[in-house]
């Protein structure tokens, strides 16, 4: 039993040995990003993915189940490939250059993008355009900060919201098959669902009844 201790206290202090060495260090880094994005991969789909899939999924209690954890596994599978592809390029190109510049993160981000996220479904289109929105912002400000557009003399933000608002509503009501599913599930509950009722229990209680009164 000590025998296998001393084996285990020893892998370790090699483990850690080997961590510490610098010459590792850019490979040792695509493999903890890797891990890393798997974990945060699981930790943001997991809990989204069960208030969806539970508020607006038909099927069983199994069946939803399966489907929280197929979200989970392909979104954060998808991250860790992702970030190993990145930081894995960004290292091959700092190397062959010699140093790091801007562009060898576009270059490796956009192989990334198309390798692992290139597959148009559910969970890529999330994730695209849950970025497309944070994009535009940074761009945006980057704008600003740069001085291509002038700072503007109000907080532009008030209006933002009025045109995004207007425009996913309209959107919602006359073509509301442009829209991604889980978005056209949210405002059905949100704007079309609230039209129905029959009496107090499915006005206050529940959002649509489950007899057949």
């Amino acid at each position: 039993m000590a025998g296998g201790g001393d084996s285990l206290r020893a892998l370790l202090r090699a483990a850690n040995a080997l961590l510490q060495q610098r010459r590792y260090h850019a490979a040792l880094a695509v493999i903890k990003g890797f891990r890393n994005g798997a974990v945060y991969g699981a930790k943001i789909r997991a809990p989204h993915a069960l208030v969806m899939t539970f508020l607006f999924k038909s099927g069983s209690f199994r069946e939803k189940l399966k489907s929280i954890a197929q979200a989970t596994y392909a979104h954060s599978r998808n991250l860790a490939y992702f970030v190993f592809t990145y930081k894995g390029l960004l290292a091959a190109q700092s190397r062959l250059q010699g140093k790091k510049i801007p562009f060898q993160s576009f270059l490796a981000a956009c192989i990334g993008g198309w390798l692992v996220f290139g597959d148009n479904n559910p969970i890529n289109s999330q994730i695209i355009m849950y970025l497309l929105s944070r994009i535009l912002f940074g761009l945006s400000r980057l704008a600003v900060a740069k001085g291509y557009i002038p700072q503007p003399r109000q907080d532009p933000f008030p209006l933002l919201a009025a045109l995004v608002w207007g425009t996913v509503l309209w959107l919602f009501e006359y073509h509301r098959e442009t829209l991604q599913p889980s978005l056209q599930s949210s405002m059905t509950y949100l704007y079309q669902d609230s039209d129905v009722w029959h009496d107090v229990s499915d006005f206050l209680i529940y959002n649509k009844r489950t007899d057949s009164k």
